[in-house]
Protein backbone atom coordinates (compact mmCIF):
# COMPACT_ATOMS: atom_id res chain seq x y z
CA UNK A 1 0.00 0.00 0.00
CA UNK A 2 2.71 2.54 0.81
CA UNK A 3 4.82 1.58 -2.47
CA UNK A 4 1.47 2.37 -4.06
CA UNK A 5 0.88 5.77 -2.52
CA UNK A 6 4.48 6.76 -3.76
CA UNK A 7 4.38 5.84 -6.51
CA UNK A 8 1.24 7.71 -7.33
CA UNK A 9 2.88 10.54 -5.70
CA UNK A 10 5.83 9.91 -8.12
CA UNK A 11 3.58 10.27 -11.06
CA UNK A 12 1.98 13.48 -9.53
CA UNK A 13 5.38 15.06 -9.11
CA UNK A 14 6.59 13.92 -12.34
CA UNK A 15 3.23 15.40 -13.69
CA UNK A 16 3.88 18.31 -12.48
CA UNK A 17 7.49 19.16 -13.78
CA UNK A 18 6.28 17.93 -16.74
CA UNK A 19 3.71 20.50 -17.14
CA UNK A 20 5.78 23.39 -15.96
CA UNK A 21 7.95 22.13 -18.30
CA UNK A 22 5.64 22.41 -21.17
CA UNK A 23 3.88 25.58 -19.93
CA UNK A 24 6.69 27.18 -19.28
CA UNK A 25 7.91 28.07 -22.69
CA UNK A 26 3.91 28.52 -24.02
CA UNK A 27 3.65 31.01 -20.89
CA UNK A 28 6.70 32.95 -22.19
CA UNK A 29 4.88 32.62 -26.10
CA UNK A 30 1.68 34.41 -24.93
CA UNK A 31 3.72 36.89 -23.00
CA UNK A 32 5.72 37.97 -25.84
CA UNK A 33 2.92 37.91 -27.73
CA UNK A 34 1.36 40.22 -25.74
CA UNK A 35 3.98 42.59 -25.32
CA UNK A 36 4.23 42.99 -29.15
CA UNK A 37 0.41 43.58 -29.54
CA UNK A 38 0.91 46.30 -27.29
CA UNK A 39 3.75 47.41 -28.65
CA UNK A 40 2.24 48.25 -31.88
CA UNK A 41 -0.78 50.33 -30.29
CA UNK A 42 2.34 52.28 -28.71
CA UNK A 43 3.30 52.48 -32.63
CA UNK A 44 -0.17 53.49 -33.54
CA UNK A 45 -0.58 56.08 -30.73
CA UNK A 46 2.76 57.37 -31.40
CA UNK A 47 2.01 57.91 -35.02
CA UNK A 48 -1.63 59.00 -34.84
CA UNK A 49 -0.57 61.63 -32.26
CA UNK A 50 2.80 62.96 -35.43
CA UNK A 51 0.41 63.19 -37.77
CA UNK A 52 -2.18 65.40 -35.53
CA UNK A 53 0.44 67.26 -34.57
CA UNK A 54 3.00 67.71 -37.26
CA UNK A 55 0.39 67.03 -40.64
CA UNK A 56 0.53 69.81 -42.74
CA UNK A 57 -3.35 70.83 -42.68
CA UNK A 58 -5.36 70.28 -39.42
CA UNK A 59 -7.38 66.90 -39.58
CA UNK A 60 -10.18 65.58 -37.37
CA UNK A 61 -8.55 63.17 -35.07
CA UNK A 62 -12.02 61.03 -35.64
CA UNK A 63 -11.50 60.97 -39.07
CA UNK A 64 -8.18 59.24 -38.42
CA UNK A 65 -9.62 56.87 -36.17
CA UNK A 66 -12.32 56.14 -38.29
CA UNK A 67 -10.13 55.37 -41.30
CA UNK A 68 -7.50 53.45 -39.09
CA UNK A 69 -10.94 50.80 -38.05
CA UNK A 70 -11.75 50.86 -41.60
CA UNK A 71 -8.58 50.03 -42.85
CA UNK A 72 -8.13 47.52 -40.40
CA UNK A 73 -11.17 45.78 -41.70
CA UNK A 74 -10.62 46.19 -45.09
CA UNK A 75 -7.31 44.48 -44.76
CA UNK A 76 -9.18 40.96 -43.96
CA UNK A 77 -11.32 40.65 -46.99
CA UNK A 78 -13.09 42.74 -49.49
CA UNK A 79 -16.19 42.52 -47.57
CA UNK A 80 -15.33 43.02 -44.11
CA UNK A 81 -15.45 47.21 -43.36
CA UNK A 82 -16.57 49.84 -40.82
CA UNK A 83 -20.67 51.56 -41.22
CA UNK A 84 -20.31 54.88 -40.25
CA UNK A 85 -23.35 55.90 -38.64
CA UNK A 86 -24.71 57.31 -41.76
CA UNK A 87 -23.91 54.31 -43.77
CA UNK A 88 -25.31 52.21 -41.14
CA UNK A 89 -28.76 53.84 -41.76
CA UNK A 90 -28.17 53.63 -45.68
CA UNK A 91 -27.94 49.78 -45.05
CA UNK A 92 -31.04 49.19 -43.38
CA UNK A 93 -32.80 50.78 -45.91
CA UNK A 94 -31.47 48.73 -48.33
CA UNK A 95 -32.32 45.86 -46.69
CA UNK A 96 -35.65 46.87 -46.38
CA UNK A 97 -35.84 47.43 -50.30
CA UNK A 98 -35.83 51.91 -51.37
CA UNK A 99 -32.60 53.60 -51.14
CA UNK A 100 -31.04 56.19 -53.33
CA UNK A 101 -28.31 55.33 -56.17
CA UNK A 102 -27.00 54.48 -59.31
CA UNK A 103 -28.84 50.93 -58.56
CA UNK A 104 -25.45 48.24 -58.59
CA UNK A 105 -23.68 45.90 -56.36
CA UNK A 106 -19.87 46.29 -56.54
CA UNK A 107 -17.10 44.67 -55.12
CA UNK A 108 -13.81 46.04 -54.99
CA UNK A 109 -10.62 43.77 -57.23
CA UNK A 110 -7.47 45.19 -58.13
CA UNK A 111 -7.90 47.90 -56.63
CA UNK A 112 -10.83 49.14 -58.78
CA UNK A 113 -14.52 49.04 -58.70
CA UNK A 114 -16.31 45.85 -59.85
CA UNK A 115 -19.79 45.77 -60.72
CA UNK A 116 -21.01 42.84 -59.28
CA UNK A 117 -24.49 42.81 -60.73
CA UNK A 118 -26.90 46.17 -61.84
CA UNK A 119 -30.40 45.91 -60.23
CA UNK A 120 -33.25 45.62 -62.91
CA UNK A 121 -35.04 49.29 -63.98
CA UNK A 122 -32.64 51.29 -62.47
CA UNK A 123 -30.42 53.98 -63.58
CA UNK A 124 -27.78 51.89 -64.07
CA UNK A 125 -29.43 49.08 -65.60
CA UNK A 126 -31.11 51.16 -67.72
CA UNK A 127 -27.80 53.03 -69.23
CA UNK A 128 -26.41 49.83 -70.15
CA UNK A 129 -24.27 48.75 -66.95
CA UNK A 130 -23.09 44.95 -67.00
CA UNK A 131 -21.55 42.83 -64.57
CA UNK A 132 -18.33 42.65 -64.44
CA UNK A 133 -17.92 45.92 -65.40
CA UNK A 134 -14.84 47.49 -64.13
CA UNK A 135 -15.43 50.98 -63.05
CA UNK A 136 -12.25 52.98 -62.77
CA UNK A 137 -13.09 56.82 -62.85
CA UNK A 138 -16.13 58.80 -61.52
CA UNK A 139 -16.18 62.10 -63.18
CA UNK A 140 -12.94 62.19 -64.37
CA UNK A 141 -11.88 61.42 -60.62
CA UNK A 142 -9.43 57.98 -60.64
CA UNK A 143 -10.77 55.11 -58.05
CA UNK A 144 -7.78 53.81 -57.75
CA UNK A 145 -6.24 53.00 -54.45
CA UNK A 146 -9.66 53.94 -52.78
CA UNK A 147 -11.33 52.19 -50.11
CA UNK A 148 -14.46 50.49 -51.24
CA UNK A 149 -16.34 52.68 -49.38
CA UNK A 150 -15.07 56.23 -50.13
CA UNK A 151 -15.46 55.11 -53.79
CA UNK A 152 -19.00 54.35 -53.89
CA UNK A 153 -19.38 57.54 -51.74
CA UNK A 154 -18.39 59.39 -55.00
CA UNK A 155 -20.86 57.65 -56.63
CA UNK A 156 -23.58 59.13 -54.38
CA UNK A 157 -25.33 62.34 -54.81
CA UNK A 158 -28.64 64.36 -54.90
CA UNK A 159 -31.25 62.42 -57.22
CA UNK A 160 -31.40 63.85 -60.38
CA UNK A 161 -27.65 64.74 -60.42
CA UNK A 162 -26.12 63.51 -63.27
CA UNK A 163 -22.78 61.33 -62.56
CA UNK A 164 -19.97 60.52 -65.42
CA UNK A 165 -18.29 56.93 -64.81
CA UNK A 166 -15.57 55.43 -66.77
CA UNK A 167 -16.13 51.90 -67.63
CA UNK A 168 -13.47 48.89 -68.47
CA UNK A 169 -15.73 46.12 -70.29
CA UNK A 170 -14.06 42.55 -71.34
CA UNK A 171 -13.69 42.35 -75.03
CA UNK A 172 -14.31 46.23 -75.18
CA UNK A 173 -10.97 47.83 -77.00
CA UNK A 174 -11.11 51.25 -75.03
CA UNK A 175 -12.31 52.09 -71.85
CA UNK A 176 -15.67 54.24 -72.55
CA UNK A 177 -17.51 56.85 -70.28
CA UNK A 178 -21.39 56.46 -69.16
CA UNK A 179 -23.67 59.27 -68.02
CA UNK A 180 -25.82 58.08 -65.69
CA UNK A 181 -28.71 59.78 -63.60
CA UNK A 182 -29.27 59.65 -60.36
CA UNK A 183 -32.39 58.26 -58.69
CA UNK A 184 -34.24 56.93 -55.93
CA UNK A 185 -34.07 52.90 -56.29
CA UNK A 186 -37.22 51.21 -55.52
CA UNK A 187 -36.07 48.03 -55.12
CA UNK A 188 -39.23 45.08 -56.18
CA UNK A 189 -37.66 42.10 -54.88
CA UNK A 190 -39.92 39.77 -57.30
CA UNK A 191 -41.23 40.03 -60.98
CA UNK A 192 -43.54 37.13 -61.56
CA UNK A 193 -45.07 36.34 -65.45
CA UNK A 194 -46.06 33.57 -66.94
CA UNK A 195 -44.47 33.07 -70.40
CA UNK A 196 -46.42 30.10 -72.36
CA UNK A 197 -47.41 27.44 -69.52
CA UNK A 198 -44.37 28.56 -67.51
CA UNK A 199 -44.27 30.16 -64.55
CA UNK A 200 -41.46 32.66 -64.28
CA UNK A 201 -40.56 34.35 -61.01
CA UNK A 202 -37.95 36.98 -61.12
CA UNK A 203 -36.03 37.53 -58.36
CA UNK A 204 -33.78 40.83 -58.30
CA UNK A 205 -32.24 40.94 -54.64
CA UNK A 206 -32.76 38.99 -51.28
CA UNK A 207 -34.46 41.57 -48.82
CA UNK A 208 -37.27 41.77 -46.34
CA UNK A 209 -39.80 41.56 -49.47
CA UNK A 210 -38.54 38.45 -51.12
CA UNK A 211 -40.15 35.60 -49.70
CA UNK A 212 -43.37 37.11 -49.22
CA UNK A 213 -43.59 38.68 -52.89
CA UNK A 214 -42.30 35.29 -54.29
CA UNK A 215 -44.94 33.18 -52.30
CA UNK A 216 -48.00 35.92 -53.46
CA UNK A 217 -46.67 35.99 -57.37
CA UNK A 218 -46.06 32.47 -57.47
CA UNK A 219 -50.05 32.52 -56.21
CA UNK A 220 -51.01 34.90 -59.02
CA UNK A 221 -49.74 33.20 -61.70
CA UNK A 222 -51.04 29.73 -60.73
CA UNK A 223 -54.34 31.22 -60.26
CA UNK A 224 -54.49 32.96 -63.94
CA UNK A 225 -53.41 29.37 -65.35
CA UNK A 226 -56.53 27.93 -63.61
CA UNK A 227 -54.60 25.31 -61.40
CA UNK A 228 -51.03 24.18 -61.06
CA UNK A 229 -52.10 20.97 -63.09
CA UNK A 230 -52.00 23.96 -65.83
CA UNK A 231 -48.34 25.10 -65.37
CA UNK A 232 -45.40 22.85 -66.97
CA UNK A 233 -42.73 24.14 -64.39
CA UNK A 234 -41.18 27.37 -62.87
CA UNK A 235 -37.94 29.08 -63.78
CA UNK A 236 -36.98 31.34 -60.79
CA UNK A 237 -34.65 33.63 -62.54
CA UNK A 238 -31.61 34.60 -60.27
CA UNK A 239 -29.27 36.07 -63.19
CA UNK A 240 -27.40 39.12 -62.18
CA UNK A 241 -28.85 39.26 -58.51
CA UNK A 242 -26.51 40.36 -56.12
CA UNK A 243 -27.97 38.52 -53.05
CA UNK A 244 -28.79 39.81 -49.29
CA UNK A 245 -30.35 38.49 -46.40
CA UNK A 246 -29.25 34.81 -45.60
CA UNK A 247 -32.85 34.05 -43.41
CA UNK A 248 -34.61 35.41 -47.16
CA UNK A 249 -32.47 32.65 -49.09
CA UNK A 250 -32.93 30.21 -46.52
CA UNK A 251 -36.74 30.97 -46.80
CA UNK A 252 -37.29 30.83 -50.37
CA UNK A 253 -35.17 27.61 -50.64
CA UNK A 254 -37.21 26.10 -48.54
CA UNK A 255 -39.95 27.14 -50.80
CA UNK A 256 -39.05 24.28 -53.25
CA UNK A 257 -37.59 21.71 -50.68
CA UNK A 258 -39.86 19.27 -48.44
CA UNK A 259 -36.86 18.14 -46.34
CA UNK A 260 -32.81 18.11 -46.24
CA UNK A 261 -30.31 20.56 -45.68
CA UNK A 262 -30.64 24.13 -46.93
CA UNK A 263 -27.17 24.99 -45.67
CA UNK A 264 -24.72 25.14 -43.30
CA UNK A 265 -22.48 27.90 -42.15
CA UNK A 266 -18.66 27.15 -40.71
CA UNK A 267 -16.93 30.00 -38.79
CA UNK A 268 -13.28 30.05 -37.03
CA UNK A 269 -14.42 27.54 -33.99
CA UNK A 270 -16.59 24.24 -34.19
CA UNK A 271 -19.20 25.77 -31.89
CA UNK A 272 -19.93 28.57 -34.10
CA UNK A 273 -21.80 26.44 -37.04
CA UNK A 274 -24.65 26.53 -37.87
CA UNK A 275 -26.88 24.36 -40.25
CA UNK A 276 -30.26 24.75 -41.64
CA UNK A 277 -33.00 22.04 -42.31
CA UNK A 278 -36.26 22.38 -45.02
CA UNK A 279 -39.50 22.07 -43.30
CA UNK A 280 -42.24 20.20 -45.09
CA UNK A 281 -44.14 21.94 -47.78
CA UNK A 282 -43.87 23.05 -51.66
CA UNK A 283 -45.04 26.22 -53.22
CA UNK A 284 -44.92 24.28 -56.30
CA UNK A 285 -46.57 21.06 -55.17
CA UNK A 286 -43.43 19.06 -57.06
CA UNK A 287 -43.40 20.60 -60.33
CA UNK A 288 -39.79 20.88 -62.65
CA UNK A 289 -38.03 23.85 -61.66
CA UNK A 290 -35.48 25.62 -64.10
CA UNK A 291 -32.77 28.13 -62.19
CA UNK A 292 -31.41 30.93 -64.32
CA UNK A 293 -27.35 32.11 -62.99
CA UNK A 294 -24.72 33.79 -64.36
CA UNK A 295 -21.52 36.02 -63.17
CA UNK A 296 -23.73 38.64 -61.56
CA UNK A 297 -25.43 35.81 -59.20
CA UNK A 298 -23.68 36.50 -55.83
CA UNK A 299 -23.91 35.15 -52.40
CA UNK A 300 -27.69 34.50 -51.31
CA UNK A 301 -28.40 33.63 -54.56
CA UNK A 302 -25.67 31.12 -54.63
CA UNK A 303 -27.39 29.15 -51.81
CA UNK A 304 -30.44 28.88 -53.12
CA UNK A 305 -29.29 27.44 -56.26
CA UNK A 306 -26.82 24.97 -55.00
CA UNK A 307 -29.68 23.71 -52.16
CA UNK A 308 -32.05 23.22 -55.53
CA UNK A 309 -29.07 21.51 -57.25
CA UNK A 310 -27.55 19.78 -54.69
CA UNK A 311 -31.27 17.89 -53.75
CA UNK A 312 -32.02 17.54 -57.54
CA UNK A 313 -34.69 19.93 -57.33
CA UNK A 314 -33.97 21.87 -59.75
CA UNK A 315 -31.85 22.24 -63.07
CA UNK A 316 -29.34 24.97 -63.23
CA UNK A 317 -29.05 27.11 -66.51
CA UNK A 318 -26.47 29.94 -67.61
CA UNK A 319 -23.12 30.44 -66.91
CA UNK A 320 -21.21 30.24 -63.58
CA UNK A 321 -22.00 32.34 -60.35
CA UNK A 322 -19.93 35.28 -59.02
CA UNK A 323 -18.58 33.06 -56.17
CA UNK A 324 -19.09 34.83 -52.67
CA UNK A 325 -19.46 32.12 -49.97
CA UNK A 326 -18.83 33.75 -46.95
CA UNK A 327 -20.94 35.41 -44.48
CA UNK A 328 -21.10 39.18 -42.94
CA UNK A 329 -22.07 39.86 -39.44
CA UNK A 330 -23.25 43.54 -38.94
CA UNK A 331 -22.74 44.79 -35.53
CA UNK A 332 -23.60 47.44 -33.80
CA UNK A 333 -20.65 49.51 -32.49
CA UNK A 334 -20.89 52.77 -30.33
CA UNK A 335 -21.83 55.74 -31.80
CA UNK A 336 -24.52 54.28 -34.20
CA UNK A 337 -22.18 53.11 -36.16
CA UNK A 338 -21.73 48.97 -36.93
CA UNK A 339 -19.07 47.03 -37.81
CA UNK A 340 -19.51 44.02 -41.09
CA UNK A 341 -17.22 41.12 -40.52
CA UNK A 342 -17.03 38.14 -41.84
CA UNK A 343 -17.54 35.28 -39.26
CA UNK A 344 -18.20 32.39 -41.21
CA UNK A 345 -18.25 30.39 -44.94
CA UNK A 346 -21.59 28.63 -46.22
CA UNK A 347 -21.82 25.17 -47.74
CA UNK A 348 -24.25 23.75 -49.85
CA UNK A 349 -26.12 20.37 -48.94
CA UNK A 350 -23.76 17.68 -50.05
CA UNK A 351 -20.67 20.16 -48.33
CA UNK A 352 -19.21 22.28 -51.25
CA UNK A 353 -18.48 25.80 -50.39
CA UNK A 354 -19.04 28.46 -53.64
CA UNK A 355 -16.29 31.00 -52.08
CA UNK A 356 -14.11 31.96 -55.08
CA UNK A 357 -15.32 28.73 -57.00
CA UNK A 358 -19.43 29.58 -57.48
CA UNK A 359 -22.12 27.48 -58.71
CA UNK A 360 -21.65 25.69 -62.02
CA UNK A 361 -24.58 25.16 -64.06
CA UNK A 362 -26.30 22.03 -64.88
CA UNK A 363 -26.50 23.20 -68.50
CA UNK A 364 -24.25 26.16 -69.51
CA UNK A 365 -25.77 28.69 -71.82
CA UNK A 366 -24.81 31.67 -71.87
CA UNK A 367 -26.62 34.91 -72.85
CA UNK A 368 -25.25 36.06 -76.77
CA UNK A 369 -24.68 39.58 -77.34
CA UNK A 370 -27.35 41.78 -78.80
CA UNK A 371 -26.23 42.62 -82.39
CA UNK A 372 -28.02 45.27 -84.58
CA UNK A 373 -29.48 43.36 -88.02
CA UNK A 374 -28.73 45.30 -91.17
CA UNK A 375 -31.58 46.85 -92.78
CA UNK A 376 -31.42 43.63 -95.47
CA UNK A 377 -31.59 40.49 -92.84
CA UNK A 378 -34.21 43.45 -90.65
CA UNK A 379 -36.13 43.02 -94.35
CA UNK A 380 -35.73 39.30 -94.86
CA UNK A 381 -36.95 38.46 -91.37
CA UNK A 382 -40.29 40.94 -91.89
CA UNK A 383 -41.20 39.21 -94.84
CA UNK A 384 -41.84 35.70 -93.96
CA UNK A 385 -41.24 32.76 -96.61
CA UNK A 386 -44.32 31.55 -98.55
CA UNK A 387 -45.84 28.12 -98.54
CA UNK A 388 -48.16 25.61 -100.08
CA UNK A 389 -51.53 27.24 -99.00
CA UNK A 390 -50.36 30.88 -100.20
CA UNK A 391 -50.44 29.14 -103.87
CA UNK A 392 -53.11 30.10 -106.14
CA UNK A 393 -55.59 27.44 -106.20
CA UNK A 394 -54.18 25.44 -103.56
CA UNK A 395 -55.95 21.97 -102.10
CA UNK A 396 -57.58 22.50 -99.17
CA UNK A 397 -56.61 20.03 -96.39
CA UNK A 398 -59.32 17.49 -96.20
CA UNK A 399 -58.33 15.27 -93.01
CA UNK A 400 -58.52 18.39 -90.23
CA UNK A 401 -61.72 19.90 -88.48
CA UNK A 402 -62.06 23.14 -88.31
CA UNK A 403 -61.10 22.80 -84.41
CA UNK A 404 -58.13 21.42 -85.00
CA UNK A 405 -56.80 23.96 -87.35
CA UNK A 406 -57.73 26.40 -85.74
CA UNK A 407 -55.33 24.34 -82.91
CA UNK A 408 -52.53 23.99 -85.15
CA UNK A 409 -52.74 28.01 -85.79
CA UNK A 410 -52.80 28.40 -82.12
CA UNK A 411 -49.63 26.15 -81.48
CA UNK A 412 -47.97 28.44 -84.53
CA UNK A 413 -48.65 31.43 -82.89
CA UNK A 414 -47.32 30.54 -79.22
CA UNK A 415 -43.99 28.95 -81.62
CA UNK A 416 -43.82 32.61 -82.74
CA UNK A 417 -43.90 33.96 -79.57
CA UNK A 418 -41.33 31.36 -78.36
CA UNK A 419 -38.76 32.59 -81.22
CA UNK A 420 -39.53 36.14 -80.82
CA UNK A 421 -38.26 35.58 -77.10
CA UNK A 422 -35.43 33.54 -78.31
CA UNK A 423 -34.32 36.75 -79.74
CA UNK A 424 -34.46 38.75 -76.94
CA UNK A 425 -33.83 36.64 -73.90
CA UNK A 426 -31.96 33.34 -75.14
CA UNK A 427 -31.30 31.84 -71.50
CA UNK A 428 -34.77 32.28 -70.57
CA UNK A 429 -35.96 30.82 -73.76
CA UNK A 430 -34.05 27.82 -73.07
CA UNK A 431 -35.17 27.44 -69.88
CA UNK A 432 -38.74 27.69 -70.82
CA UNK A 433 -38.07 24.76 -74.00
CA UNK A 434 -36.37 22.91 -70.67
CA UNK A 435 -40.04 22.51 -69.16
CA UNK A 436 -41.55 21.84 -72.76
CA UNK A 437 -39.37 18.81 -72.92
CA UNK A 438 -40.35 17.91 -69.38
CA UNK A 439 -43.74 18.04 -69.67
CA UNK A 440 -43.55 16.47 -72.79
CA UNK A 441 -42.18 13.19 -71.25
CA UNK A 442 -44.80 13.39 -69.09
CA UNK A 443 -44.68 12.51 -64.86
CA UNK A 444 -41.56 10.00 -64.11
CA UNK A 445 -41.37 7.90 -60.92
Amino acid sequence: MKKFVMAALGGTLAGAIATTQVAGPLLAQEAAKTGNVYEQLDLFGDIFERIRAQYVEDVDPGDLIEAAINGMLTSLDPHSSYLSPKDAVKMREQTRGEFGGLGIEVTQEDGFVKVVSPIDDTPAAEAGIEAGDFITHVNGESLLGLLLDDAVELMRGPVGSEIVITVVREGEPEPFDVTITRDTIQLTAVRARTEGNSAVLRVTTFNEQTYPKLKEGLAEQIEKAGGIEKLNGIVLDLRNNPGGLLTQAIAVSDAFLEEGEIVSTRGREAADGDRVNATPGDLSQGKPIVVLINGGSASASEIVAGALQDHRRAIIVGTKSFGKGSVQTVMPLRGDGAMRLTTARYYTPSGRSIQALGVSPDIVVAQPPAKPASEEEEDKIARPLRSEADLRGSLNNDSLSEDEIKQIEEDRAKAADAAKLREEDYQLAYAIDILKGLSALGPTD
